[in-house]
């Protein structure tokens, strides 16, 4: 099994990205709560293994990662990496629980009727990596969790409709049912990434959905603890000028290569987040056009 630093180095994630900006001490707890995510992440996307075998990998997870809790020795390399970062920040297990709770409901789950049922996917695989890291980041106000439940809401949605083709080559729709018929588009035109009008009348609604959340990320965001969240704020600038540029395309997701951000404009956004936090900018860099 690989070590946290050898799976940050090789995933390309704007979460591994947003480390830059941390202090040593920071980063690597950061590079070990990544590791842990992304490992528990593949466990659930490897279609090629059975479910139950899956689901049987994930119970592993779990209880290794309760004994770390614990202050027990687990086994796995990336858990005993991780255990002294969970000691030192108090990272409940609880969390961590909610967090496999969510990569098991990709091995049954493969549709959502709402946006409410969505809503409980999006907490357990986003908001819940953004309260584990925000006790490593340090903060005073707690309002800081309901920020980072916001944040990762905004965060996975921007994710789903960036994902729309890969999710349906896999036979996942996270669109919500409910608004596939209220725009009149069927399943099966997912499934063939069928490009319509249509299809990007349900792209605006979760977009939509995902603005306000940027929006309520940005308001509850505690003034005394904005230079902590440089890391956050930086990871919901790159997602947000995502999302705008999903929007500019008119939402055609359908094309073979994902929406992404070049390099530069993410040394940009890196550089801009540093003179945001050096000036002790009073703002948030997303949820404004």
């Amino acid at each position: 099994m690989q070590n946290s630093l050898h799976i940050t180095r090789k995933s390309a994630s704007n979460l591994a990205l947003a480390f830059a900006l941390l202090p040593r001490g920071k980063r690597d707890a950061m590079s070990a709560l990544y590791a842990f995510c992304r490992e528990v992440d593949d466990v659930a996307d490897e279609d090629s293994v059975p479910t139950a075998q899956r689901r049987a990998q994930l119970a592993a997870w779990r209880e290794d990662v309760r004994i770390a809790c614990d202050g027990r020795r687990p086994g796995f390399v990336v858990n005993q990496e991780l255990q002294p970062f969970i000691l030192r920040h108090a990272l409940p297990f609880d969390l961590f629980d909610e967090l496999i709770k969510g990569c098991e409901m990709d091995l049954d789950t493969h549709r959502y009727a709402t946006f409410g049922t969505l809503e409980q996917y999006c907490y357990r695989v986003a908001s819940v990596v953004g309260l584990l890291s925000i006790e490593i980041f340090g903060y005073t106000n707690p309002a800081c969790r309901e920020y980072a439940v916001e944040l990762g809401h905004a965060l996975q949605l921007t994710n789903i409709l960036r994902d729309v083709r890969g999710d349906a080559r896999r036979g996942r729709i996270y669109l919500p049912q409910s608004e596939l018929h209220r725009c009149q588009v069927e399943e099966s035109q997912i499934l063939d990434c069928e490009y319509s009008d249509r299809f990007a009348a349900v792209a605006r609604a979760v977009a939509d959905r995902a603005r306000t959340h940027y929006a309520r990320a940005k308001a509850l965001l505690p003034a005394e603890d904005r230079r902590a969240m440089v890391a956050a704020e930086l990871m919901g600038s790159v997602y947000w000028k995502l999302l705008l540029k999903i929007e500019s395309s008119g939402f055609r997701v359908f094309e073979p290569d994902l929406t992404r951000l070049g390099k530069p404009r993410k040394l940009g956004l890196i550089l801009q987040a540093w003179w945001r936090h050096a000036t002790r900018a009073a703002d948030s860099a997303y949820g404004t056009a």
